[in-house]
């Protein structure tokens, strides 16, 4: 059964694969508030508007330390980390 997510609540960790093979959890950015955002294809009408969200509010999520990692869905190597360091 899979683990129910709470909001408020620690997630629990996982690791997906990056498109250079490396590892990438949320446990890796420890001490910092981490987003999650998975989506199921590019370029569609919802995911676009998910992703616009992300960045009509980037400099607000930035200035408060917030990371945030894009997972597409059922993809090998899919994890992107946001914007820069």
């Amino acid at each position: 059964m899979p683990t129910r997510i709470v909001e408020g609540k620690k997630a629990p960790d996982f690791s997906l694969e990056d498109a250079d093979g490396k590892r990438v959890s949320p446990g890796d950015f420890k001490g910092k508030d981490v987003v999650v955002y998975f989506y199921p294809k590019d370029d569609t009408p919802g995911c676009t508007k998910e992703a616009c969200g992300f960045r009509d509010y980037w400099k607000e999520l930035q200035k408060a330390g917030v990371v945030v990692l894009r997972a597409l869905a059922g993809a090998r190597g899919a994890v992107k980390k946001i914007g820069g360091e």
